[in-house]
């Protein structure tokens, strides 16, 4: 390869990733800041019919996982969320998945049982997605011990990036 050759394929890779994070940016602008602002409230009733309160979780730090059963991306990305749960153990982080945007239990549970979903599902509502700021799915965040949210995203995640994200608590 001439020199040539390799700057434009530089500059070509530069800009394709100057544009995907770019478009994250422009995703991200109305969810939760990630500036160590204490996270809202989360209490609800599990898809198993038993209630839900956050607080409860103590002081651990947690993923929160908003999804909506419709949503292709979520699908997706449903196995990779199982897989951090057998990664790391649940003394450690807590990890909670939020079904938003449904119309009927049986709806949830159906998305439960054919990804088969290892992690508590708490039913969510509108005011739900309002406090958090969930505009888009899938979308979480990522909390510290305090329960401060110190990461936030939108859309499919790798296997490798949850991880990474929640070893990074």
């Amino acid at each position: 390869m001439n020199l040539e050759k390799i700057r434009s394929f530089l500059l070509n890779a530069g800009l394709v990733a100057a544009v995907f994070f770019g478009v994250l940016v422009f995703q991200m602008r109305g969810m939760l800041a990630a500036d160590g602002q204490v996270a809202p409230a989360l209490q609800g009733v599990t898809i198993a019919g038993e209630p839900y309160n956050f607080e409860d979780v103590g002081a651990r730090p947690a993923m929160v996982y908003f999804f909506a059963p419709w949503c292709r991306i979520c699908a997706a990305s449903a196995g990779n969320l199982n897989r951090l749960r057998r990664w790391r153990d649940a003394d450690d982080i807590e990890i909670v998945a939020v079904a938003l945007d449904w119309t009927t239990v049986e709806e949830v549970r159906d998305y439960v049982e054919r990804h088969d979903l290892n992690v508590t599902v708490v039913l969510g509502d509108s005011d739900v997605a309002r406090q958090w700021q969930i505009r888009a799915f899938p979308s979480y965040y990522v909390l510290d011990s305090a329960h401060r949210v110190i990461r936030r995203d939108i859309g499919y995640s790798t296997q490798l990036g949850l991880w990474l994200r929640a070893w990074i608590i």
